[in-house]
């Protein structure tokens, strides 16, 4: 190639495309410098001329909160006391009270009580709803009210709590508090295994191994892993735990992004602790993110039967980024992507309907892959069991109890009718079913199922367009006829509420342990787990080995 050539041709192609990428960065920047001085001025002018006094941090946490809004729920703001909260979850461990807490409708409740923690020990229940925490009333607190309960270890703190319709008072010690990725392992016989992993935060993976050795030390054979409910955390714990399984060096999982350097491929990096023992995964639509890499890849490599039903669907990866004034941002980076070539991402958030919600991707549109051995899996929208449960999916209105806290008050209530059970398991009858159904009636807890609350939002949009008059009758008879509907839901689900009622009782005498030791007997999807691993022809034959 002669030097008049590369001066004709190359060089000003090559001096053209260096413009247009100088030109398209020089445009970015300041696209992004004009908007932040706009909003600047405007956050500075509200704040200046608005007709009442302003909260500066609580209208930009605000703002911050609807701009990220607009994009996935994955990428989301930390505020200081968010950011505590995300390394608790990480690391599992903290200074507290031990004890599950929601704050709800202005209530602060305490949901489950751990074992031997600070909360245990001073005799606080399932059910207490706290009212005052040291000189601070609930009723008056805006912010999270759980935040009160941590601290230094060996903080005192006085509580005014609500139990049974007492006002009862109560001291509680801070004390450390670890939370377990693993909260029980056992041998549901003499060969089989049995390990719930519930999050996967930077214990996950040693956990998981600390339960595998021991049971295979116990004379297990064969393993069940149960990652219902399960709702992922850290990726590099997900890829760890597959690396029991599998050898070093096997792809796990991939992520691709338009930002180049979050493209990267994830490999087991240590030898694995057993390669050819069964394996069973049990999954269902609550398991999600690292959860459906684990069952995924997995599945992928023909190295376990899944079972149950059909995984959340969440296939975007996040990474926590710092900011000034011990803040954080928790940006989604990329897709993630099984070792078969599959993006289990069931909602599509860059594309969304006339209400503003993400559009899901249609069974017809999901698009088939190969494990290692040639079998057919699929993408768009979770993980799919090799061997589906229909008693795996949550009805309906098992969901909206769930929601609604029909089934945890009606435990509450039982357990004070009932104190001196101890470990022993309660017969659920179908009296106490009757009974149960009355609780609801007395209490006027109502279902809420999305057909109900669309119903009531729809009379609620009549009434500010003053036209509810003339619907009102209609509008009545058409719920009558869905709270029927409901109802007669709550018989022809009857087993399952009734398992459900079940479980959270044993957990108000027993705590976790005595509830899985209770679940890993008697649950039906534990129990086909365990026939497939019985059964070593089909559990080779779905695998196709």
């Amino acid at each position: 190639m002669n030097l008049s050539f590369k001066k004709k041709y190359i060089i000003p192609v090559v001096a053209s495309a260096l413009l247009f990428i100088g030109s398209s960065f020089k445009d970015d920047f300041f696209e992004i410098a004009k908007q932040i001085e706009i909003f600047t001025t405007l956050f500075k002018e509200l704040n200046t001329n608005y007709v009442d006094e302003t909260n500066p941090g609580e209208l930009m946490d605000t703002a911050i909160k609807g701009m990220l809004a607009s994009l996935d729920p994955y990428t989301v703001y930390f505020n200081e006391q968010d950011v505590l909260r995300f390394k608790i979850n990480n690391t599992g461990e903290y200074t507290g009270i031990g004890a599950l807490i929601t704050q709800k409708s202005g209530k602060l409740i305490l949901r489950e009580v751990y074992k031997n923690f600070p909360a245990d020990k001073a005799g606080f229940k399932a059910g207490d709803e706290i009212i005052q925490i040291g000189d601070v009333l609930i009723a008056d607190f805006k912010d999270d009210a759980s935040q009160l309960l941590k601290g230094a270890k060996n903080t005192k703190i006085d509580i005014r709590y609500l139990r049974q319709g007492k006002i009862n008072t109560s001291q509680i010690i801070l004390d450390e508090v670890e939370i377990k990725s693993v909260p029980f392992f056992a041998k549901i016989d003499d060969k089989t295994g049995y390990i719930v992993l519930s999050r996967f935060n930077k214990k996950a993976s040693n956990e998981t191994k600390e339960a595998l050795l021991e049971l295979k030390k116990q004379g297990a054979e064969r393993i069940v892993l149960d990652l219902r409910n399960n709702p992922g955390g850290l990726l590099n714990e997900a890829i760890n735990i597959c690396n029991l399984f599998v050898p070093k060096n096997e792809v796990i999982v991939t992520t691709k992004s338009i930002n180049e350097k979050h493209n990267n491929t994830y490999k087991t990096s240590f030898e694995p602790v057993d390669l050819d023992i069964p394996l069973v995964i049990i999954v269902n639509d609550k398991s999600a993110s690292a959860s459906e890499i684990v069952s995924g890849a997995l599945q992928d490599l023909d190295r376990a039967v899944i079972v149950g039903s059909r995984s959340f669907g969440k296939g975007l990866v996040q990474k926590p980024i710092d900011l000034t004034y011990n803040t954080q941002l928790k940006v989604t980076i990329s897709r993630y992507f099984t070792p078969s070539g599959r993006c289990i991402q069931a909602l599509d958030y860059a594309h969304k309907d006339k209400n503003g919600l993400a559009t899901r991707t249609q069974a017809t549109n999901y698009n088939s892959f190969k494990t290692r051995k040639g079998r057919t899996v699929y993408d768009g929208g979770g993980i799919l069991p090799d061997v589906q449960l229909e008693e795996a999916k949550t009805s309906v209105i098992a969901n909206a109890l769930i929601k609604n806290d029909g089934i945890f008050n009606y435990a509450t209530t039982y357990y004070y009718k009932n104190p001196n059970l101890g470990n022993q398991i309660p017969n659920f009858t179908n009296a106490d079913f009757q009974d149960f159904k009355q609780f609801l009636k007395i209490q006027k807890i109502s279902f809420d199922t999305e057909t109900e609350e669309s119903l009531k939002n729809t009379l609620a949009v009549a009434k500010k367009e003053a036209i509810d008059g003339a619907i009102v009758n209609e509008y009545n008879q058409l719920l009558a006829a869905i709270q029927k509907s409901e109802n007669a839901q709550l018989d022809n689900n009857q087993d399952e509420i009734k398992d459900l009622i079940l479980e959270e009782i044993i957990k108000r005498y027993q705590y976790q342990e005595g509830f899985y030791q209770y679940y890993m007997k008697t649950n039906s999807e534990i129990k086909k787990a365990v026939s497939i691993l019985n059964d070593t022809a089909a559990y080779k034959n779905i695998l196709k080995i």
